[in-house]
């Protein structure tokens, strides 16, 4: 059986769910090859061709692809799959909005988030926002499977010596043009792959009490900043640092939750962090549910009170 993985990257290194989803890979088969997608890429490849267990690295590259446009992708794929029995491609915002197409195109059903391959057609997966889990078995002659990353364990970025293939195949994108994009620009950990966590919630009350609040706690200890999408709808902080089903879905080794009550939705995005610290004036939150560590009181006088230990180097 073999699998393609497409990677997920920055050009340049690899992202950290690009290791976990060639974890998924393997509990398919040991025949992994990795599709490498974008512009100037040759050093993710290269990153790619380094990762224990790999046997090829396959480089297609072009504006669309670049841009992770998904009828490009989905042009490159789709020929591509003739030689594959399946496809693993990490459950991130790009992932998710070119799997379904691939998917579509190949007549198959998609298997979204998954958690766990149990053999080559039997997989499980989260589901009412994360409070069951169900075992789903395709009959598929391919599968199209997007993971979810922070249930694997990564694999080894180095040790694998792949061969790296360039393709020759169209990177256009027939009836899609780009038009612009708006990047937030931090010297922040990417809050994906951030090993700590700070988050607010609507609790906050206003985006300046947000900013002066969360983001000097996460510089303190240096963490990717994350919100509640309560927080996010009321323009607290932009969408990208949502985390919950409908946002990123994150499992950091510290998660400090600052004003979040813990509505499923945002659960089901950080309770598999392994370490969880709630801070609320309202002790019956559900946060504290699933929280380590709980602490009731109003975060007006917790963080600074927290700052000032952490100024003492009491973290």
């Amino acid at each position: 059986m073999a699998v393609l993985v497409v990677a997920d990257h920055d050009n340049q290194a690899l992202r950290d769910t690009t290791l976990k989803t060639v974890a998924a890979a393997q509990g398919l088969s040991n025949e992994i090859d990795v599709l490498v997608l974008g512009q100037g890429a040759d050093g993710a490849a290269q990153a790619a061709a380094r990762i224990a267990g790999v046997r090829k690295v396959l480089l297609a590259e072009g504006e669309p692809l670049g841009r992770m446009i998904a009828e490009a992708v989905e042009a490159v794929v789709v020929p591509l799959m003739a030689g594959y029995d399946a496809l693993l491609v990490p459950s991130t915002s790009a992932g998710k909005n070119f799997a379904p197409r691939v998917a579509a195109k190949l007549d198959v059903m998609q298997l979204s988030d998954v958690v766990q391959v149990v053999d080559a057609s039997t997989f499980v997966r989260p589901i009412y926002a994360g409070n069951a889990l169900e075992t789903v078995r395709s009959s598929d002659a391919k599968k199209v499977i997007t993971v979810r990353p922070t249930a694997f364990k990564a694999v080894a970025g180095e040790g694998g010596s792949a061969t790296v293939e360039r393709l020759s195949a169209s990177a256009e994108a027939p009836g899609t043009r780009f038009v612009n994009e708006e990047m937030v620009v931090s010297d922040r950990p990417e809050l994906g792959a951030a090993k700590i966590v700070v988050s607010g919630g609507r609790a906050l009350g206003s985006a300046e009490e947000f900013r002066a609040v969360i983001e000097p706690l996460a510089d303190k200890i240096g963490a990717a900043v994350g919100a509640s999408r309560a927080a996010v709808d009321a323009g607290y902080a932009p969408n990208d640092y949502q985390v919950g089903q409908t946002g990123k879905v994150v499992a950091p080794d510290l998660y400090i939750a600052v004003g979040i009550s813990g509505a499923i939705q945002h659960l089901a995005g950080m309770k598999d962090s392994k370490v969880i610290v709630a801070i609320n004036k309202d002790a019956d939150a559900p946060i504290f549910q699933v929280a380590d560590y709980g602490w009731v009181a109003d975060y007006k006088t917790a963080i600074p009170a927290l700052m000032e230990e952490l100024g003492k180097g009491g973290n």
